[in-house]
């Protein structure tokens, strides 16, 4: 059916709807008739078969069922005057022929091939001289219930129509309220900052609205698609416990937190999977309720718990929150019994639960947004007075920031752009001062097969390990950095070629000894290599000097590691 046509359809339901409460004085053509007096006997042997019947209050679930999946129900029509007369049944679990004095009048669904269609509600034409006759029902159902539900009755059409349209008021108003509080949830939560907040209420809100709109009488006006709806209806509500989950989830921390999120978790993949299995034809619709009802009959209790042991450390308008989901997880508790007849058949105010729930959860929004504003304005009227001292604040943060962006953030020494800047200052000292600068290249040894052996954490602990080390080891007056992974430059000033190799040869020998682990785990021999460069010896030019120093760091490598190497050359014409 086409969008246009569904359109078309909910305009004419509007219509018909308005003229019909306009119109609610006018009296029925003659009061709807219930069925009662009713038998029963189990088996799918024909109605004309001499079989014993027993007597039943209403033409579901009889007795003694012991996994029978066929059976009959009769009873005799009454006398009455009717204008138009149906015989009107609010459901059929799940597929069943009606006959009138032996008689086939009606069917819903296939006998021979029995497969679930849906549960719509049913107008059955019946003769003017029905009367005395006898009404008969063959039901076949795999499913928890086997029968009929709601109501049975002989009425007039137009009366029918008129009580359904009547009926579904209350829950057409909760749903399109529920559908608008979605719609501006679902906007809330893409320009909000609470986003993750806004989206569980958006999809609570919908997945509800919807539930609802797919359970109303007047959804066969709209659109006779009965599976369909009831696809739709199934999906909403399996996707309430895990809206629910969500909101919770977003307000716990801890073992709570990790459980909710489990919980709703379980819930979706048992949507995706339910539902996806009923859209390539595998399993009956019908068949999933039950089995998400024992896990909702779980689980809202669990979700219930988890709330309760956190409430004490929640808000004031968390605690609003959980307290209204107290009030409407019984709600959806009892009406999925009644939905089972495990407990006597009553209207449950389920509506009224959503709609509650629906206008908590938007009046602790409004409630947190006010006092939200209320503190904007009370931090606004001090802010003039506190703008010196948030000033210094920011001078103070950024100098800390500075320091950090010369920091190397893993070992706490100085990184490449500190280095850069202090290669410069340093040799322009020892050039005003006519002092010798050694600089320093060192290397971890196969601190790749660190990573690959032990991960990269067990390599993280080798750097921490050996810069630490590093400071131990050098003077105060020495600038130690961290150039990037595994190599790391040391500045001694006043140091000439000879000393700087002497003092490497004890730190690589001091690094040799030490014996490494990470998580009492040994990490082996953990050995370093040495490049060294001196101003103005072999260059009088920084960027030079550290070439230099990389240069003999990779002969030290080349020469077999855990060594210390001095560049050999001199100075060319060219840096005089």
């Amino acid at each position: 059916m086409g969008t246009f046509n569904v359109l078309l359809r909910f305009l004419c339901v509007g219509i018909m709807a308005g003229l019909l409460l306009l119109s609610g004085s006018l009296a029925y053509a003659s009061a709807p008739a219930p069925l009662t007096d009713w038998e029963y006997r189990w088996g799918d042997a024909p109605l004309e078969e001499d079989a014993p019947w027993s007597p039943i209050d209403f033409p579901s679930n009889p007795p003694e069922r012991n996994g029978q999946k066929s059976v009959w129900f009769k009873t005799v029509l009454p006398e009455g005057e009717w204008r138009d007369p149906v015989l009107h049944i609010t459901s059929i679990n799940l597929v069943g022929q009606i006959y009138l004095d032996g008689t086939l009048i009606y069917q819903h669904g296939d006998m021979e091939e029995p497969r679930f269609i849906g549960w719509p509600w049913h107008l059955v034409p019946l003769p003017e001289n029905s009367a005395g006759k006898t009404l008969a029902l063959r039901i076949h159902s795999d499913y928890t219930s086997i029968g009929l539900w709601g109501d049975v009755e002989i009425t007039d059409r137009i009366d029918a129509l008129k009580g359904m349209l009547h009926a579904s008021v209350q829950d057409l108003a909760v749903s399109a309220f529920s559908l608008l509080l979605a719609m501006l949830a679902a906007i809330f939560a893409m320009i909000g900052p609470e986003r993750r907040g806004f989206f569980a209420i958006a999809l609570f809100a919908f997945s509800s609205g919807l539930m609802l709109l797919a359970e109303t009488p007047v959804r066969q006006l709209l659109a006779d698609a009965p599976l369909t709806w009831d696809i739709l209806r199934a999906a909403s509500y399996f996707t309430l416990p895990i809206a629910i989950g969500l909101l919770l989830s977003h307000w716990l921390e801890g073992v709570p937190k990790r459980w909710m999120r489990r919980l709703w978790q379980l819930h979706l993949a048992y949507l995706v999977v339910s539902i996806g299995l009923v859209a390539l034809g595998v399993v009956n619709l019908a068949l999933t309720f039950p089995i998400f009802d024992v896990l909702l009959l779980l689980t809202l209790p669990l979700m219930l718990l988890l709330a309760l042991l956190r409430v004490r450390r929640l808000n004031l308008e968390q605690r609003l929150f959980v307290t209204s989901f107290l009030l409407f997880a019984p709600l959806l508790l009892l009406d999925m019994l009644v939905a089972h007849e495990l407990i006597p058949r009553r209207d449950v105010p389920l509506s009224y639960g959503a709609l509650g729930f629906s206008l908590a959860i938007v009046g602790i929004s409004l409630w947190h947004y006010r006092h939200t504003q209320r503190q904007l304005a009370s931090a606004n009227q001090t802010l003039e007075a506190q703008v010196t001292a948030r000033t210094a604040e920011l001078d103070t943060l950024v100098e800390q920031l500075k320091g950090l962006s010369l920091q190397d953030a893993l070992t706490g020494l100085n990184n490449r752009r500190h280095f850069d800047a202090l290669l410069h200052q340093e040799m322009a000292l020892a050039q005003r001062k006519g002092s010798l600068l050694s600089l320093l290249m060192i290397d971890i040894d196969h601190f790749k097969k660190v990573n690959d052996n032990f991960g990269h954490d067990a390599g993280d602990a080798v750097l921490i390990e050996v810069a630490a080390l590093l400071k131990k080891h050098f003077r105060g007056t020495d600038v130690v950095c961290r150039l990037g992974g595994e190599e790391f430059v040391a500045l001694l000033p006043g140091t000439g070629a000879a000393e700087a190799q002497a003092r490497a040869e004890k730190l690589l020998k001091a690094q040799s000894n030490q014996a490494l682990s990470h998580l009492h785990q040994p990490l082996g021999r953990i050995t370093l290599s040495c490049g060294i460069a001196t101003y103005p010896a072999h260059t009088m030019d920084p960027k030079r000097l550290l070439r230099l120093a990389d240069t003999a760091l990779y002969k030290a490598k080349n020469n077999g590691r855990d060594r210390c190497e001095v560049w050999e050359g001199a100075v060319s014409s060219s840096e005089q």
